[in-house]
């Protein structure tokens, strides 16, 4: 492993974290409904949900995922099922007082979310294919294949406890918490369209 392929897999593993999608939604209702504790619990589950589709990828596991059809639409069914859930969940909580609105989440429930709304999207799966299939060969050695797969995971786990640590300033989050209902109803709907997207491309493919 040569510094020049280490340093292509950091730059597109971040890219791959930094994009917009159902995990930003949940990190980010996470931080907002519960604070920064919460949300950095969700990030660092969701850091370590990466790190394990990493290693099932290198461990030949994910190409399994894949090259079931049957598997593969199992787990992207589940995971629209579960943004689905949540949001409307949301939904349900903002039509209620913000006096319940008041209590957060627990850290169980970030740390399951944070964790499910990686382990149930197959897509991870190929996108870890994709990018290992490029730097992984034949003669790459455990400790190399480990090295990526820690990189991955660490890369996604410090770019979401940046986000969380970003939302969770005082001032925002005191104003954001003031409107914990129109919060909860936003993410709500975002959950639910994202679920639908999901949904939708499955039904297309």
């Amino acid at each position: 492993m040569t510094i020049a392929i280490w340093l292509t897999v950091v730059s597109i593993c971040l890219l791959g974290a930094m994009s917009p999608g159902p995990s930003l939604a949940v990190v980010l209702k996470q931080t907002l409904s519960g604070g920064r504790q919460v949300g950095l619990i969700a990030a660092i589950s969701h850091g370590l949900g990466v790190g394990l589709y990493a290693l099932l990828c290198i461990s030949g596991i994910a190409v399994m995922i894949t090259a079931s059809q049957v598997l593969f639409t199992t787990l992207q069914w589940g995971g629209a099922g579960y943004l689905l859930w949540m949001g409307i969940n949301a939904l349900r909580a903002a039509t209620t007082s913000k006096a319940m609105l008041a209590d957060p989440p627990t850290t169980g429930s970030a740390a399951r979310d944070g964790f499910l709304v990686v382990f149930l999207n197959p897509k991870i799966a190929l996108f870890f294919i994709a990018l290992f299939s490029q730097v992984i060969g034949s003669e790459t050695s455990w400790l190399e294949k480990f090295t990526y797969a820690s990189t991955a995971m660490v890369i996604d786990m410090a770019w979401y406890m940046v986000v969380v640590w970003s939302f969770s300033n005082p001032r925002w989050l005191a104003r954001l918490q003031q409107n914990v209902i129109w919060v909860e109803r936003a993410f709500g709907v975002i959950l639910i369209a994202l679920a639908v997207r999901v949904l939708s491309n499955g039904l297309v493919n």
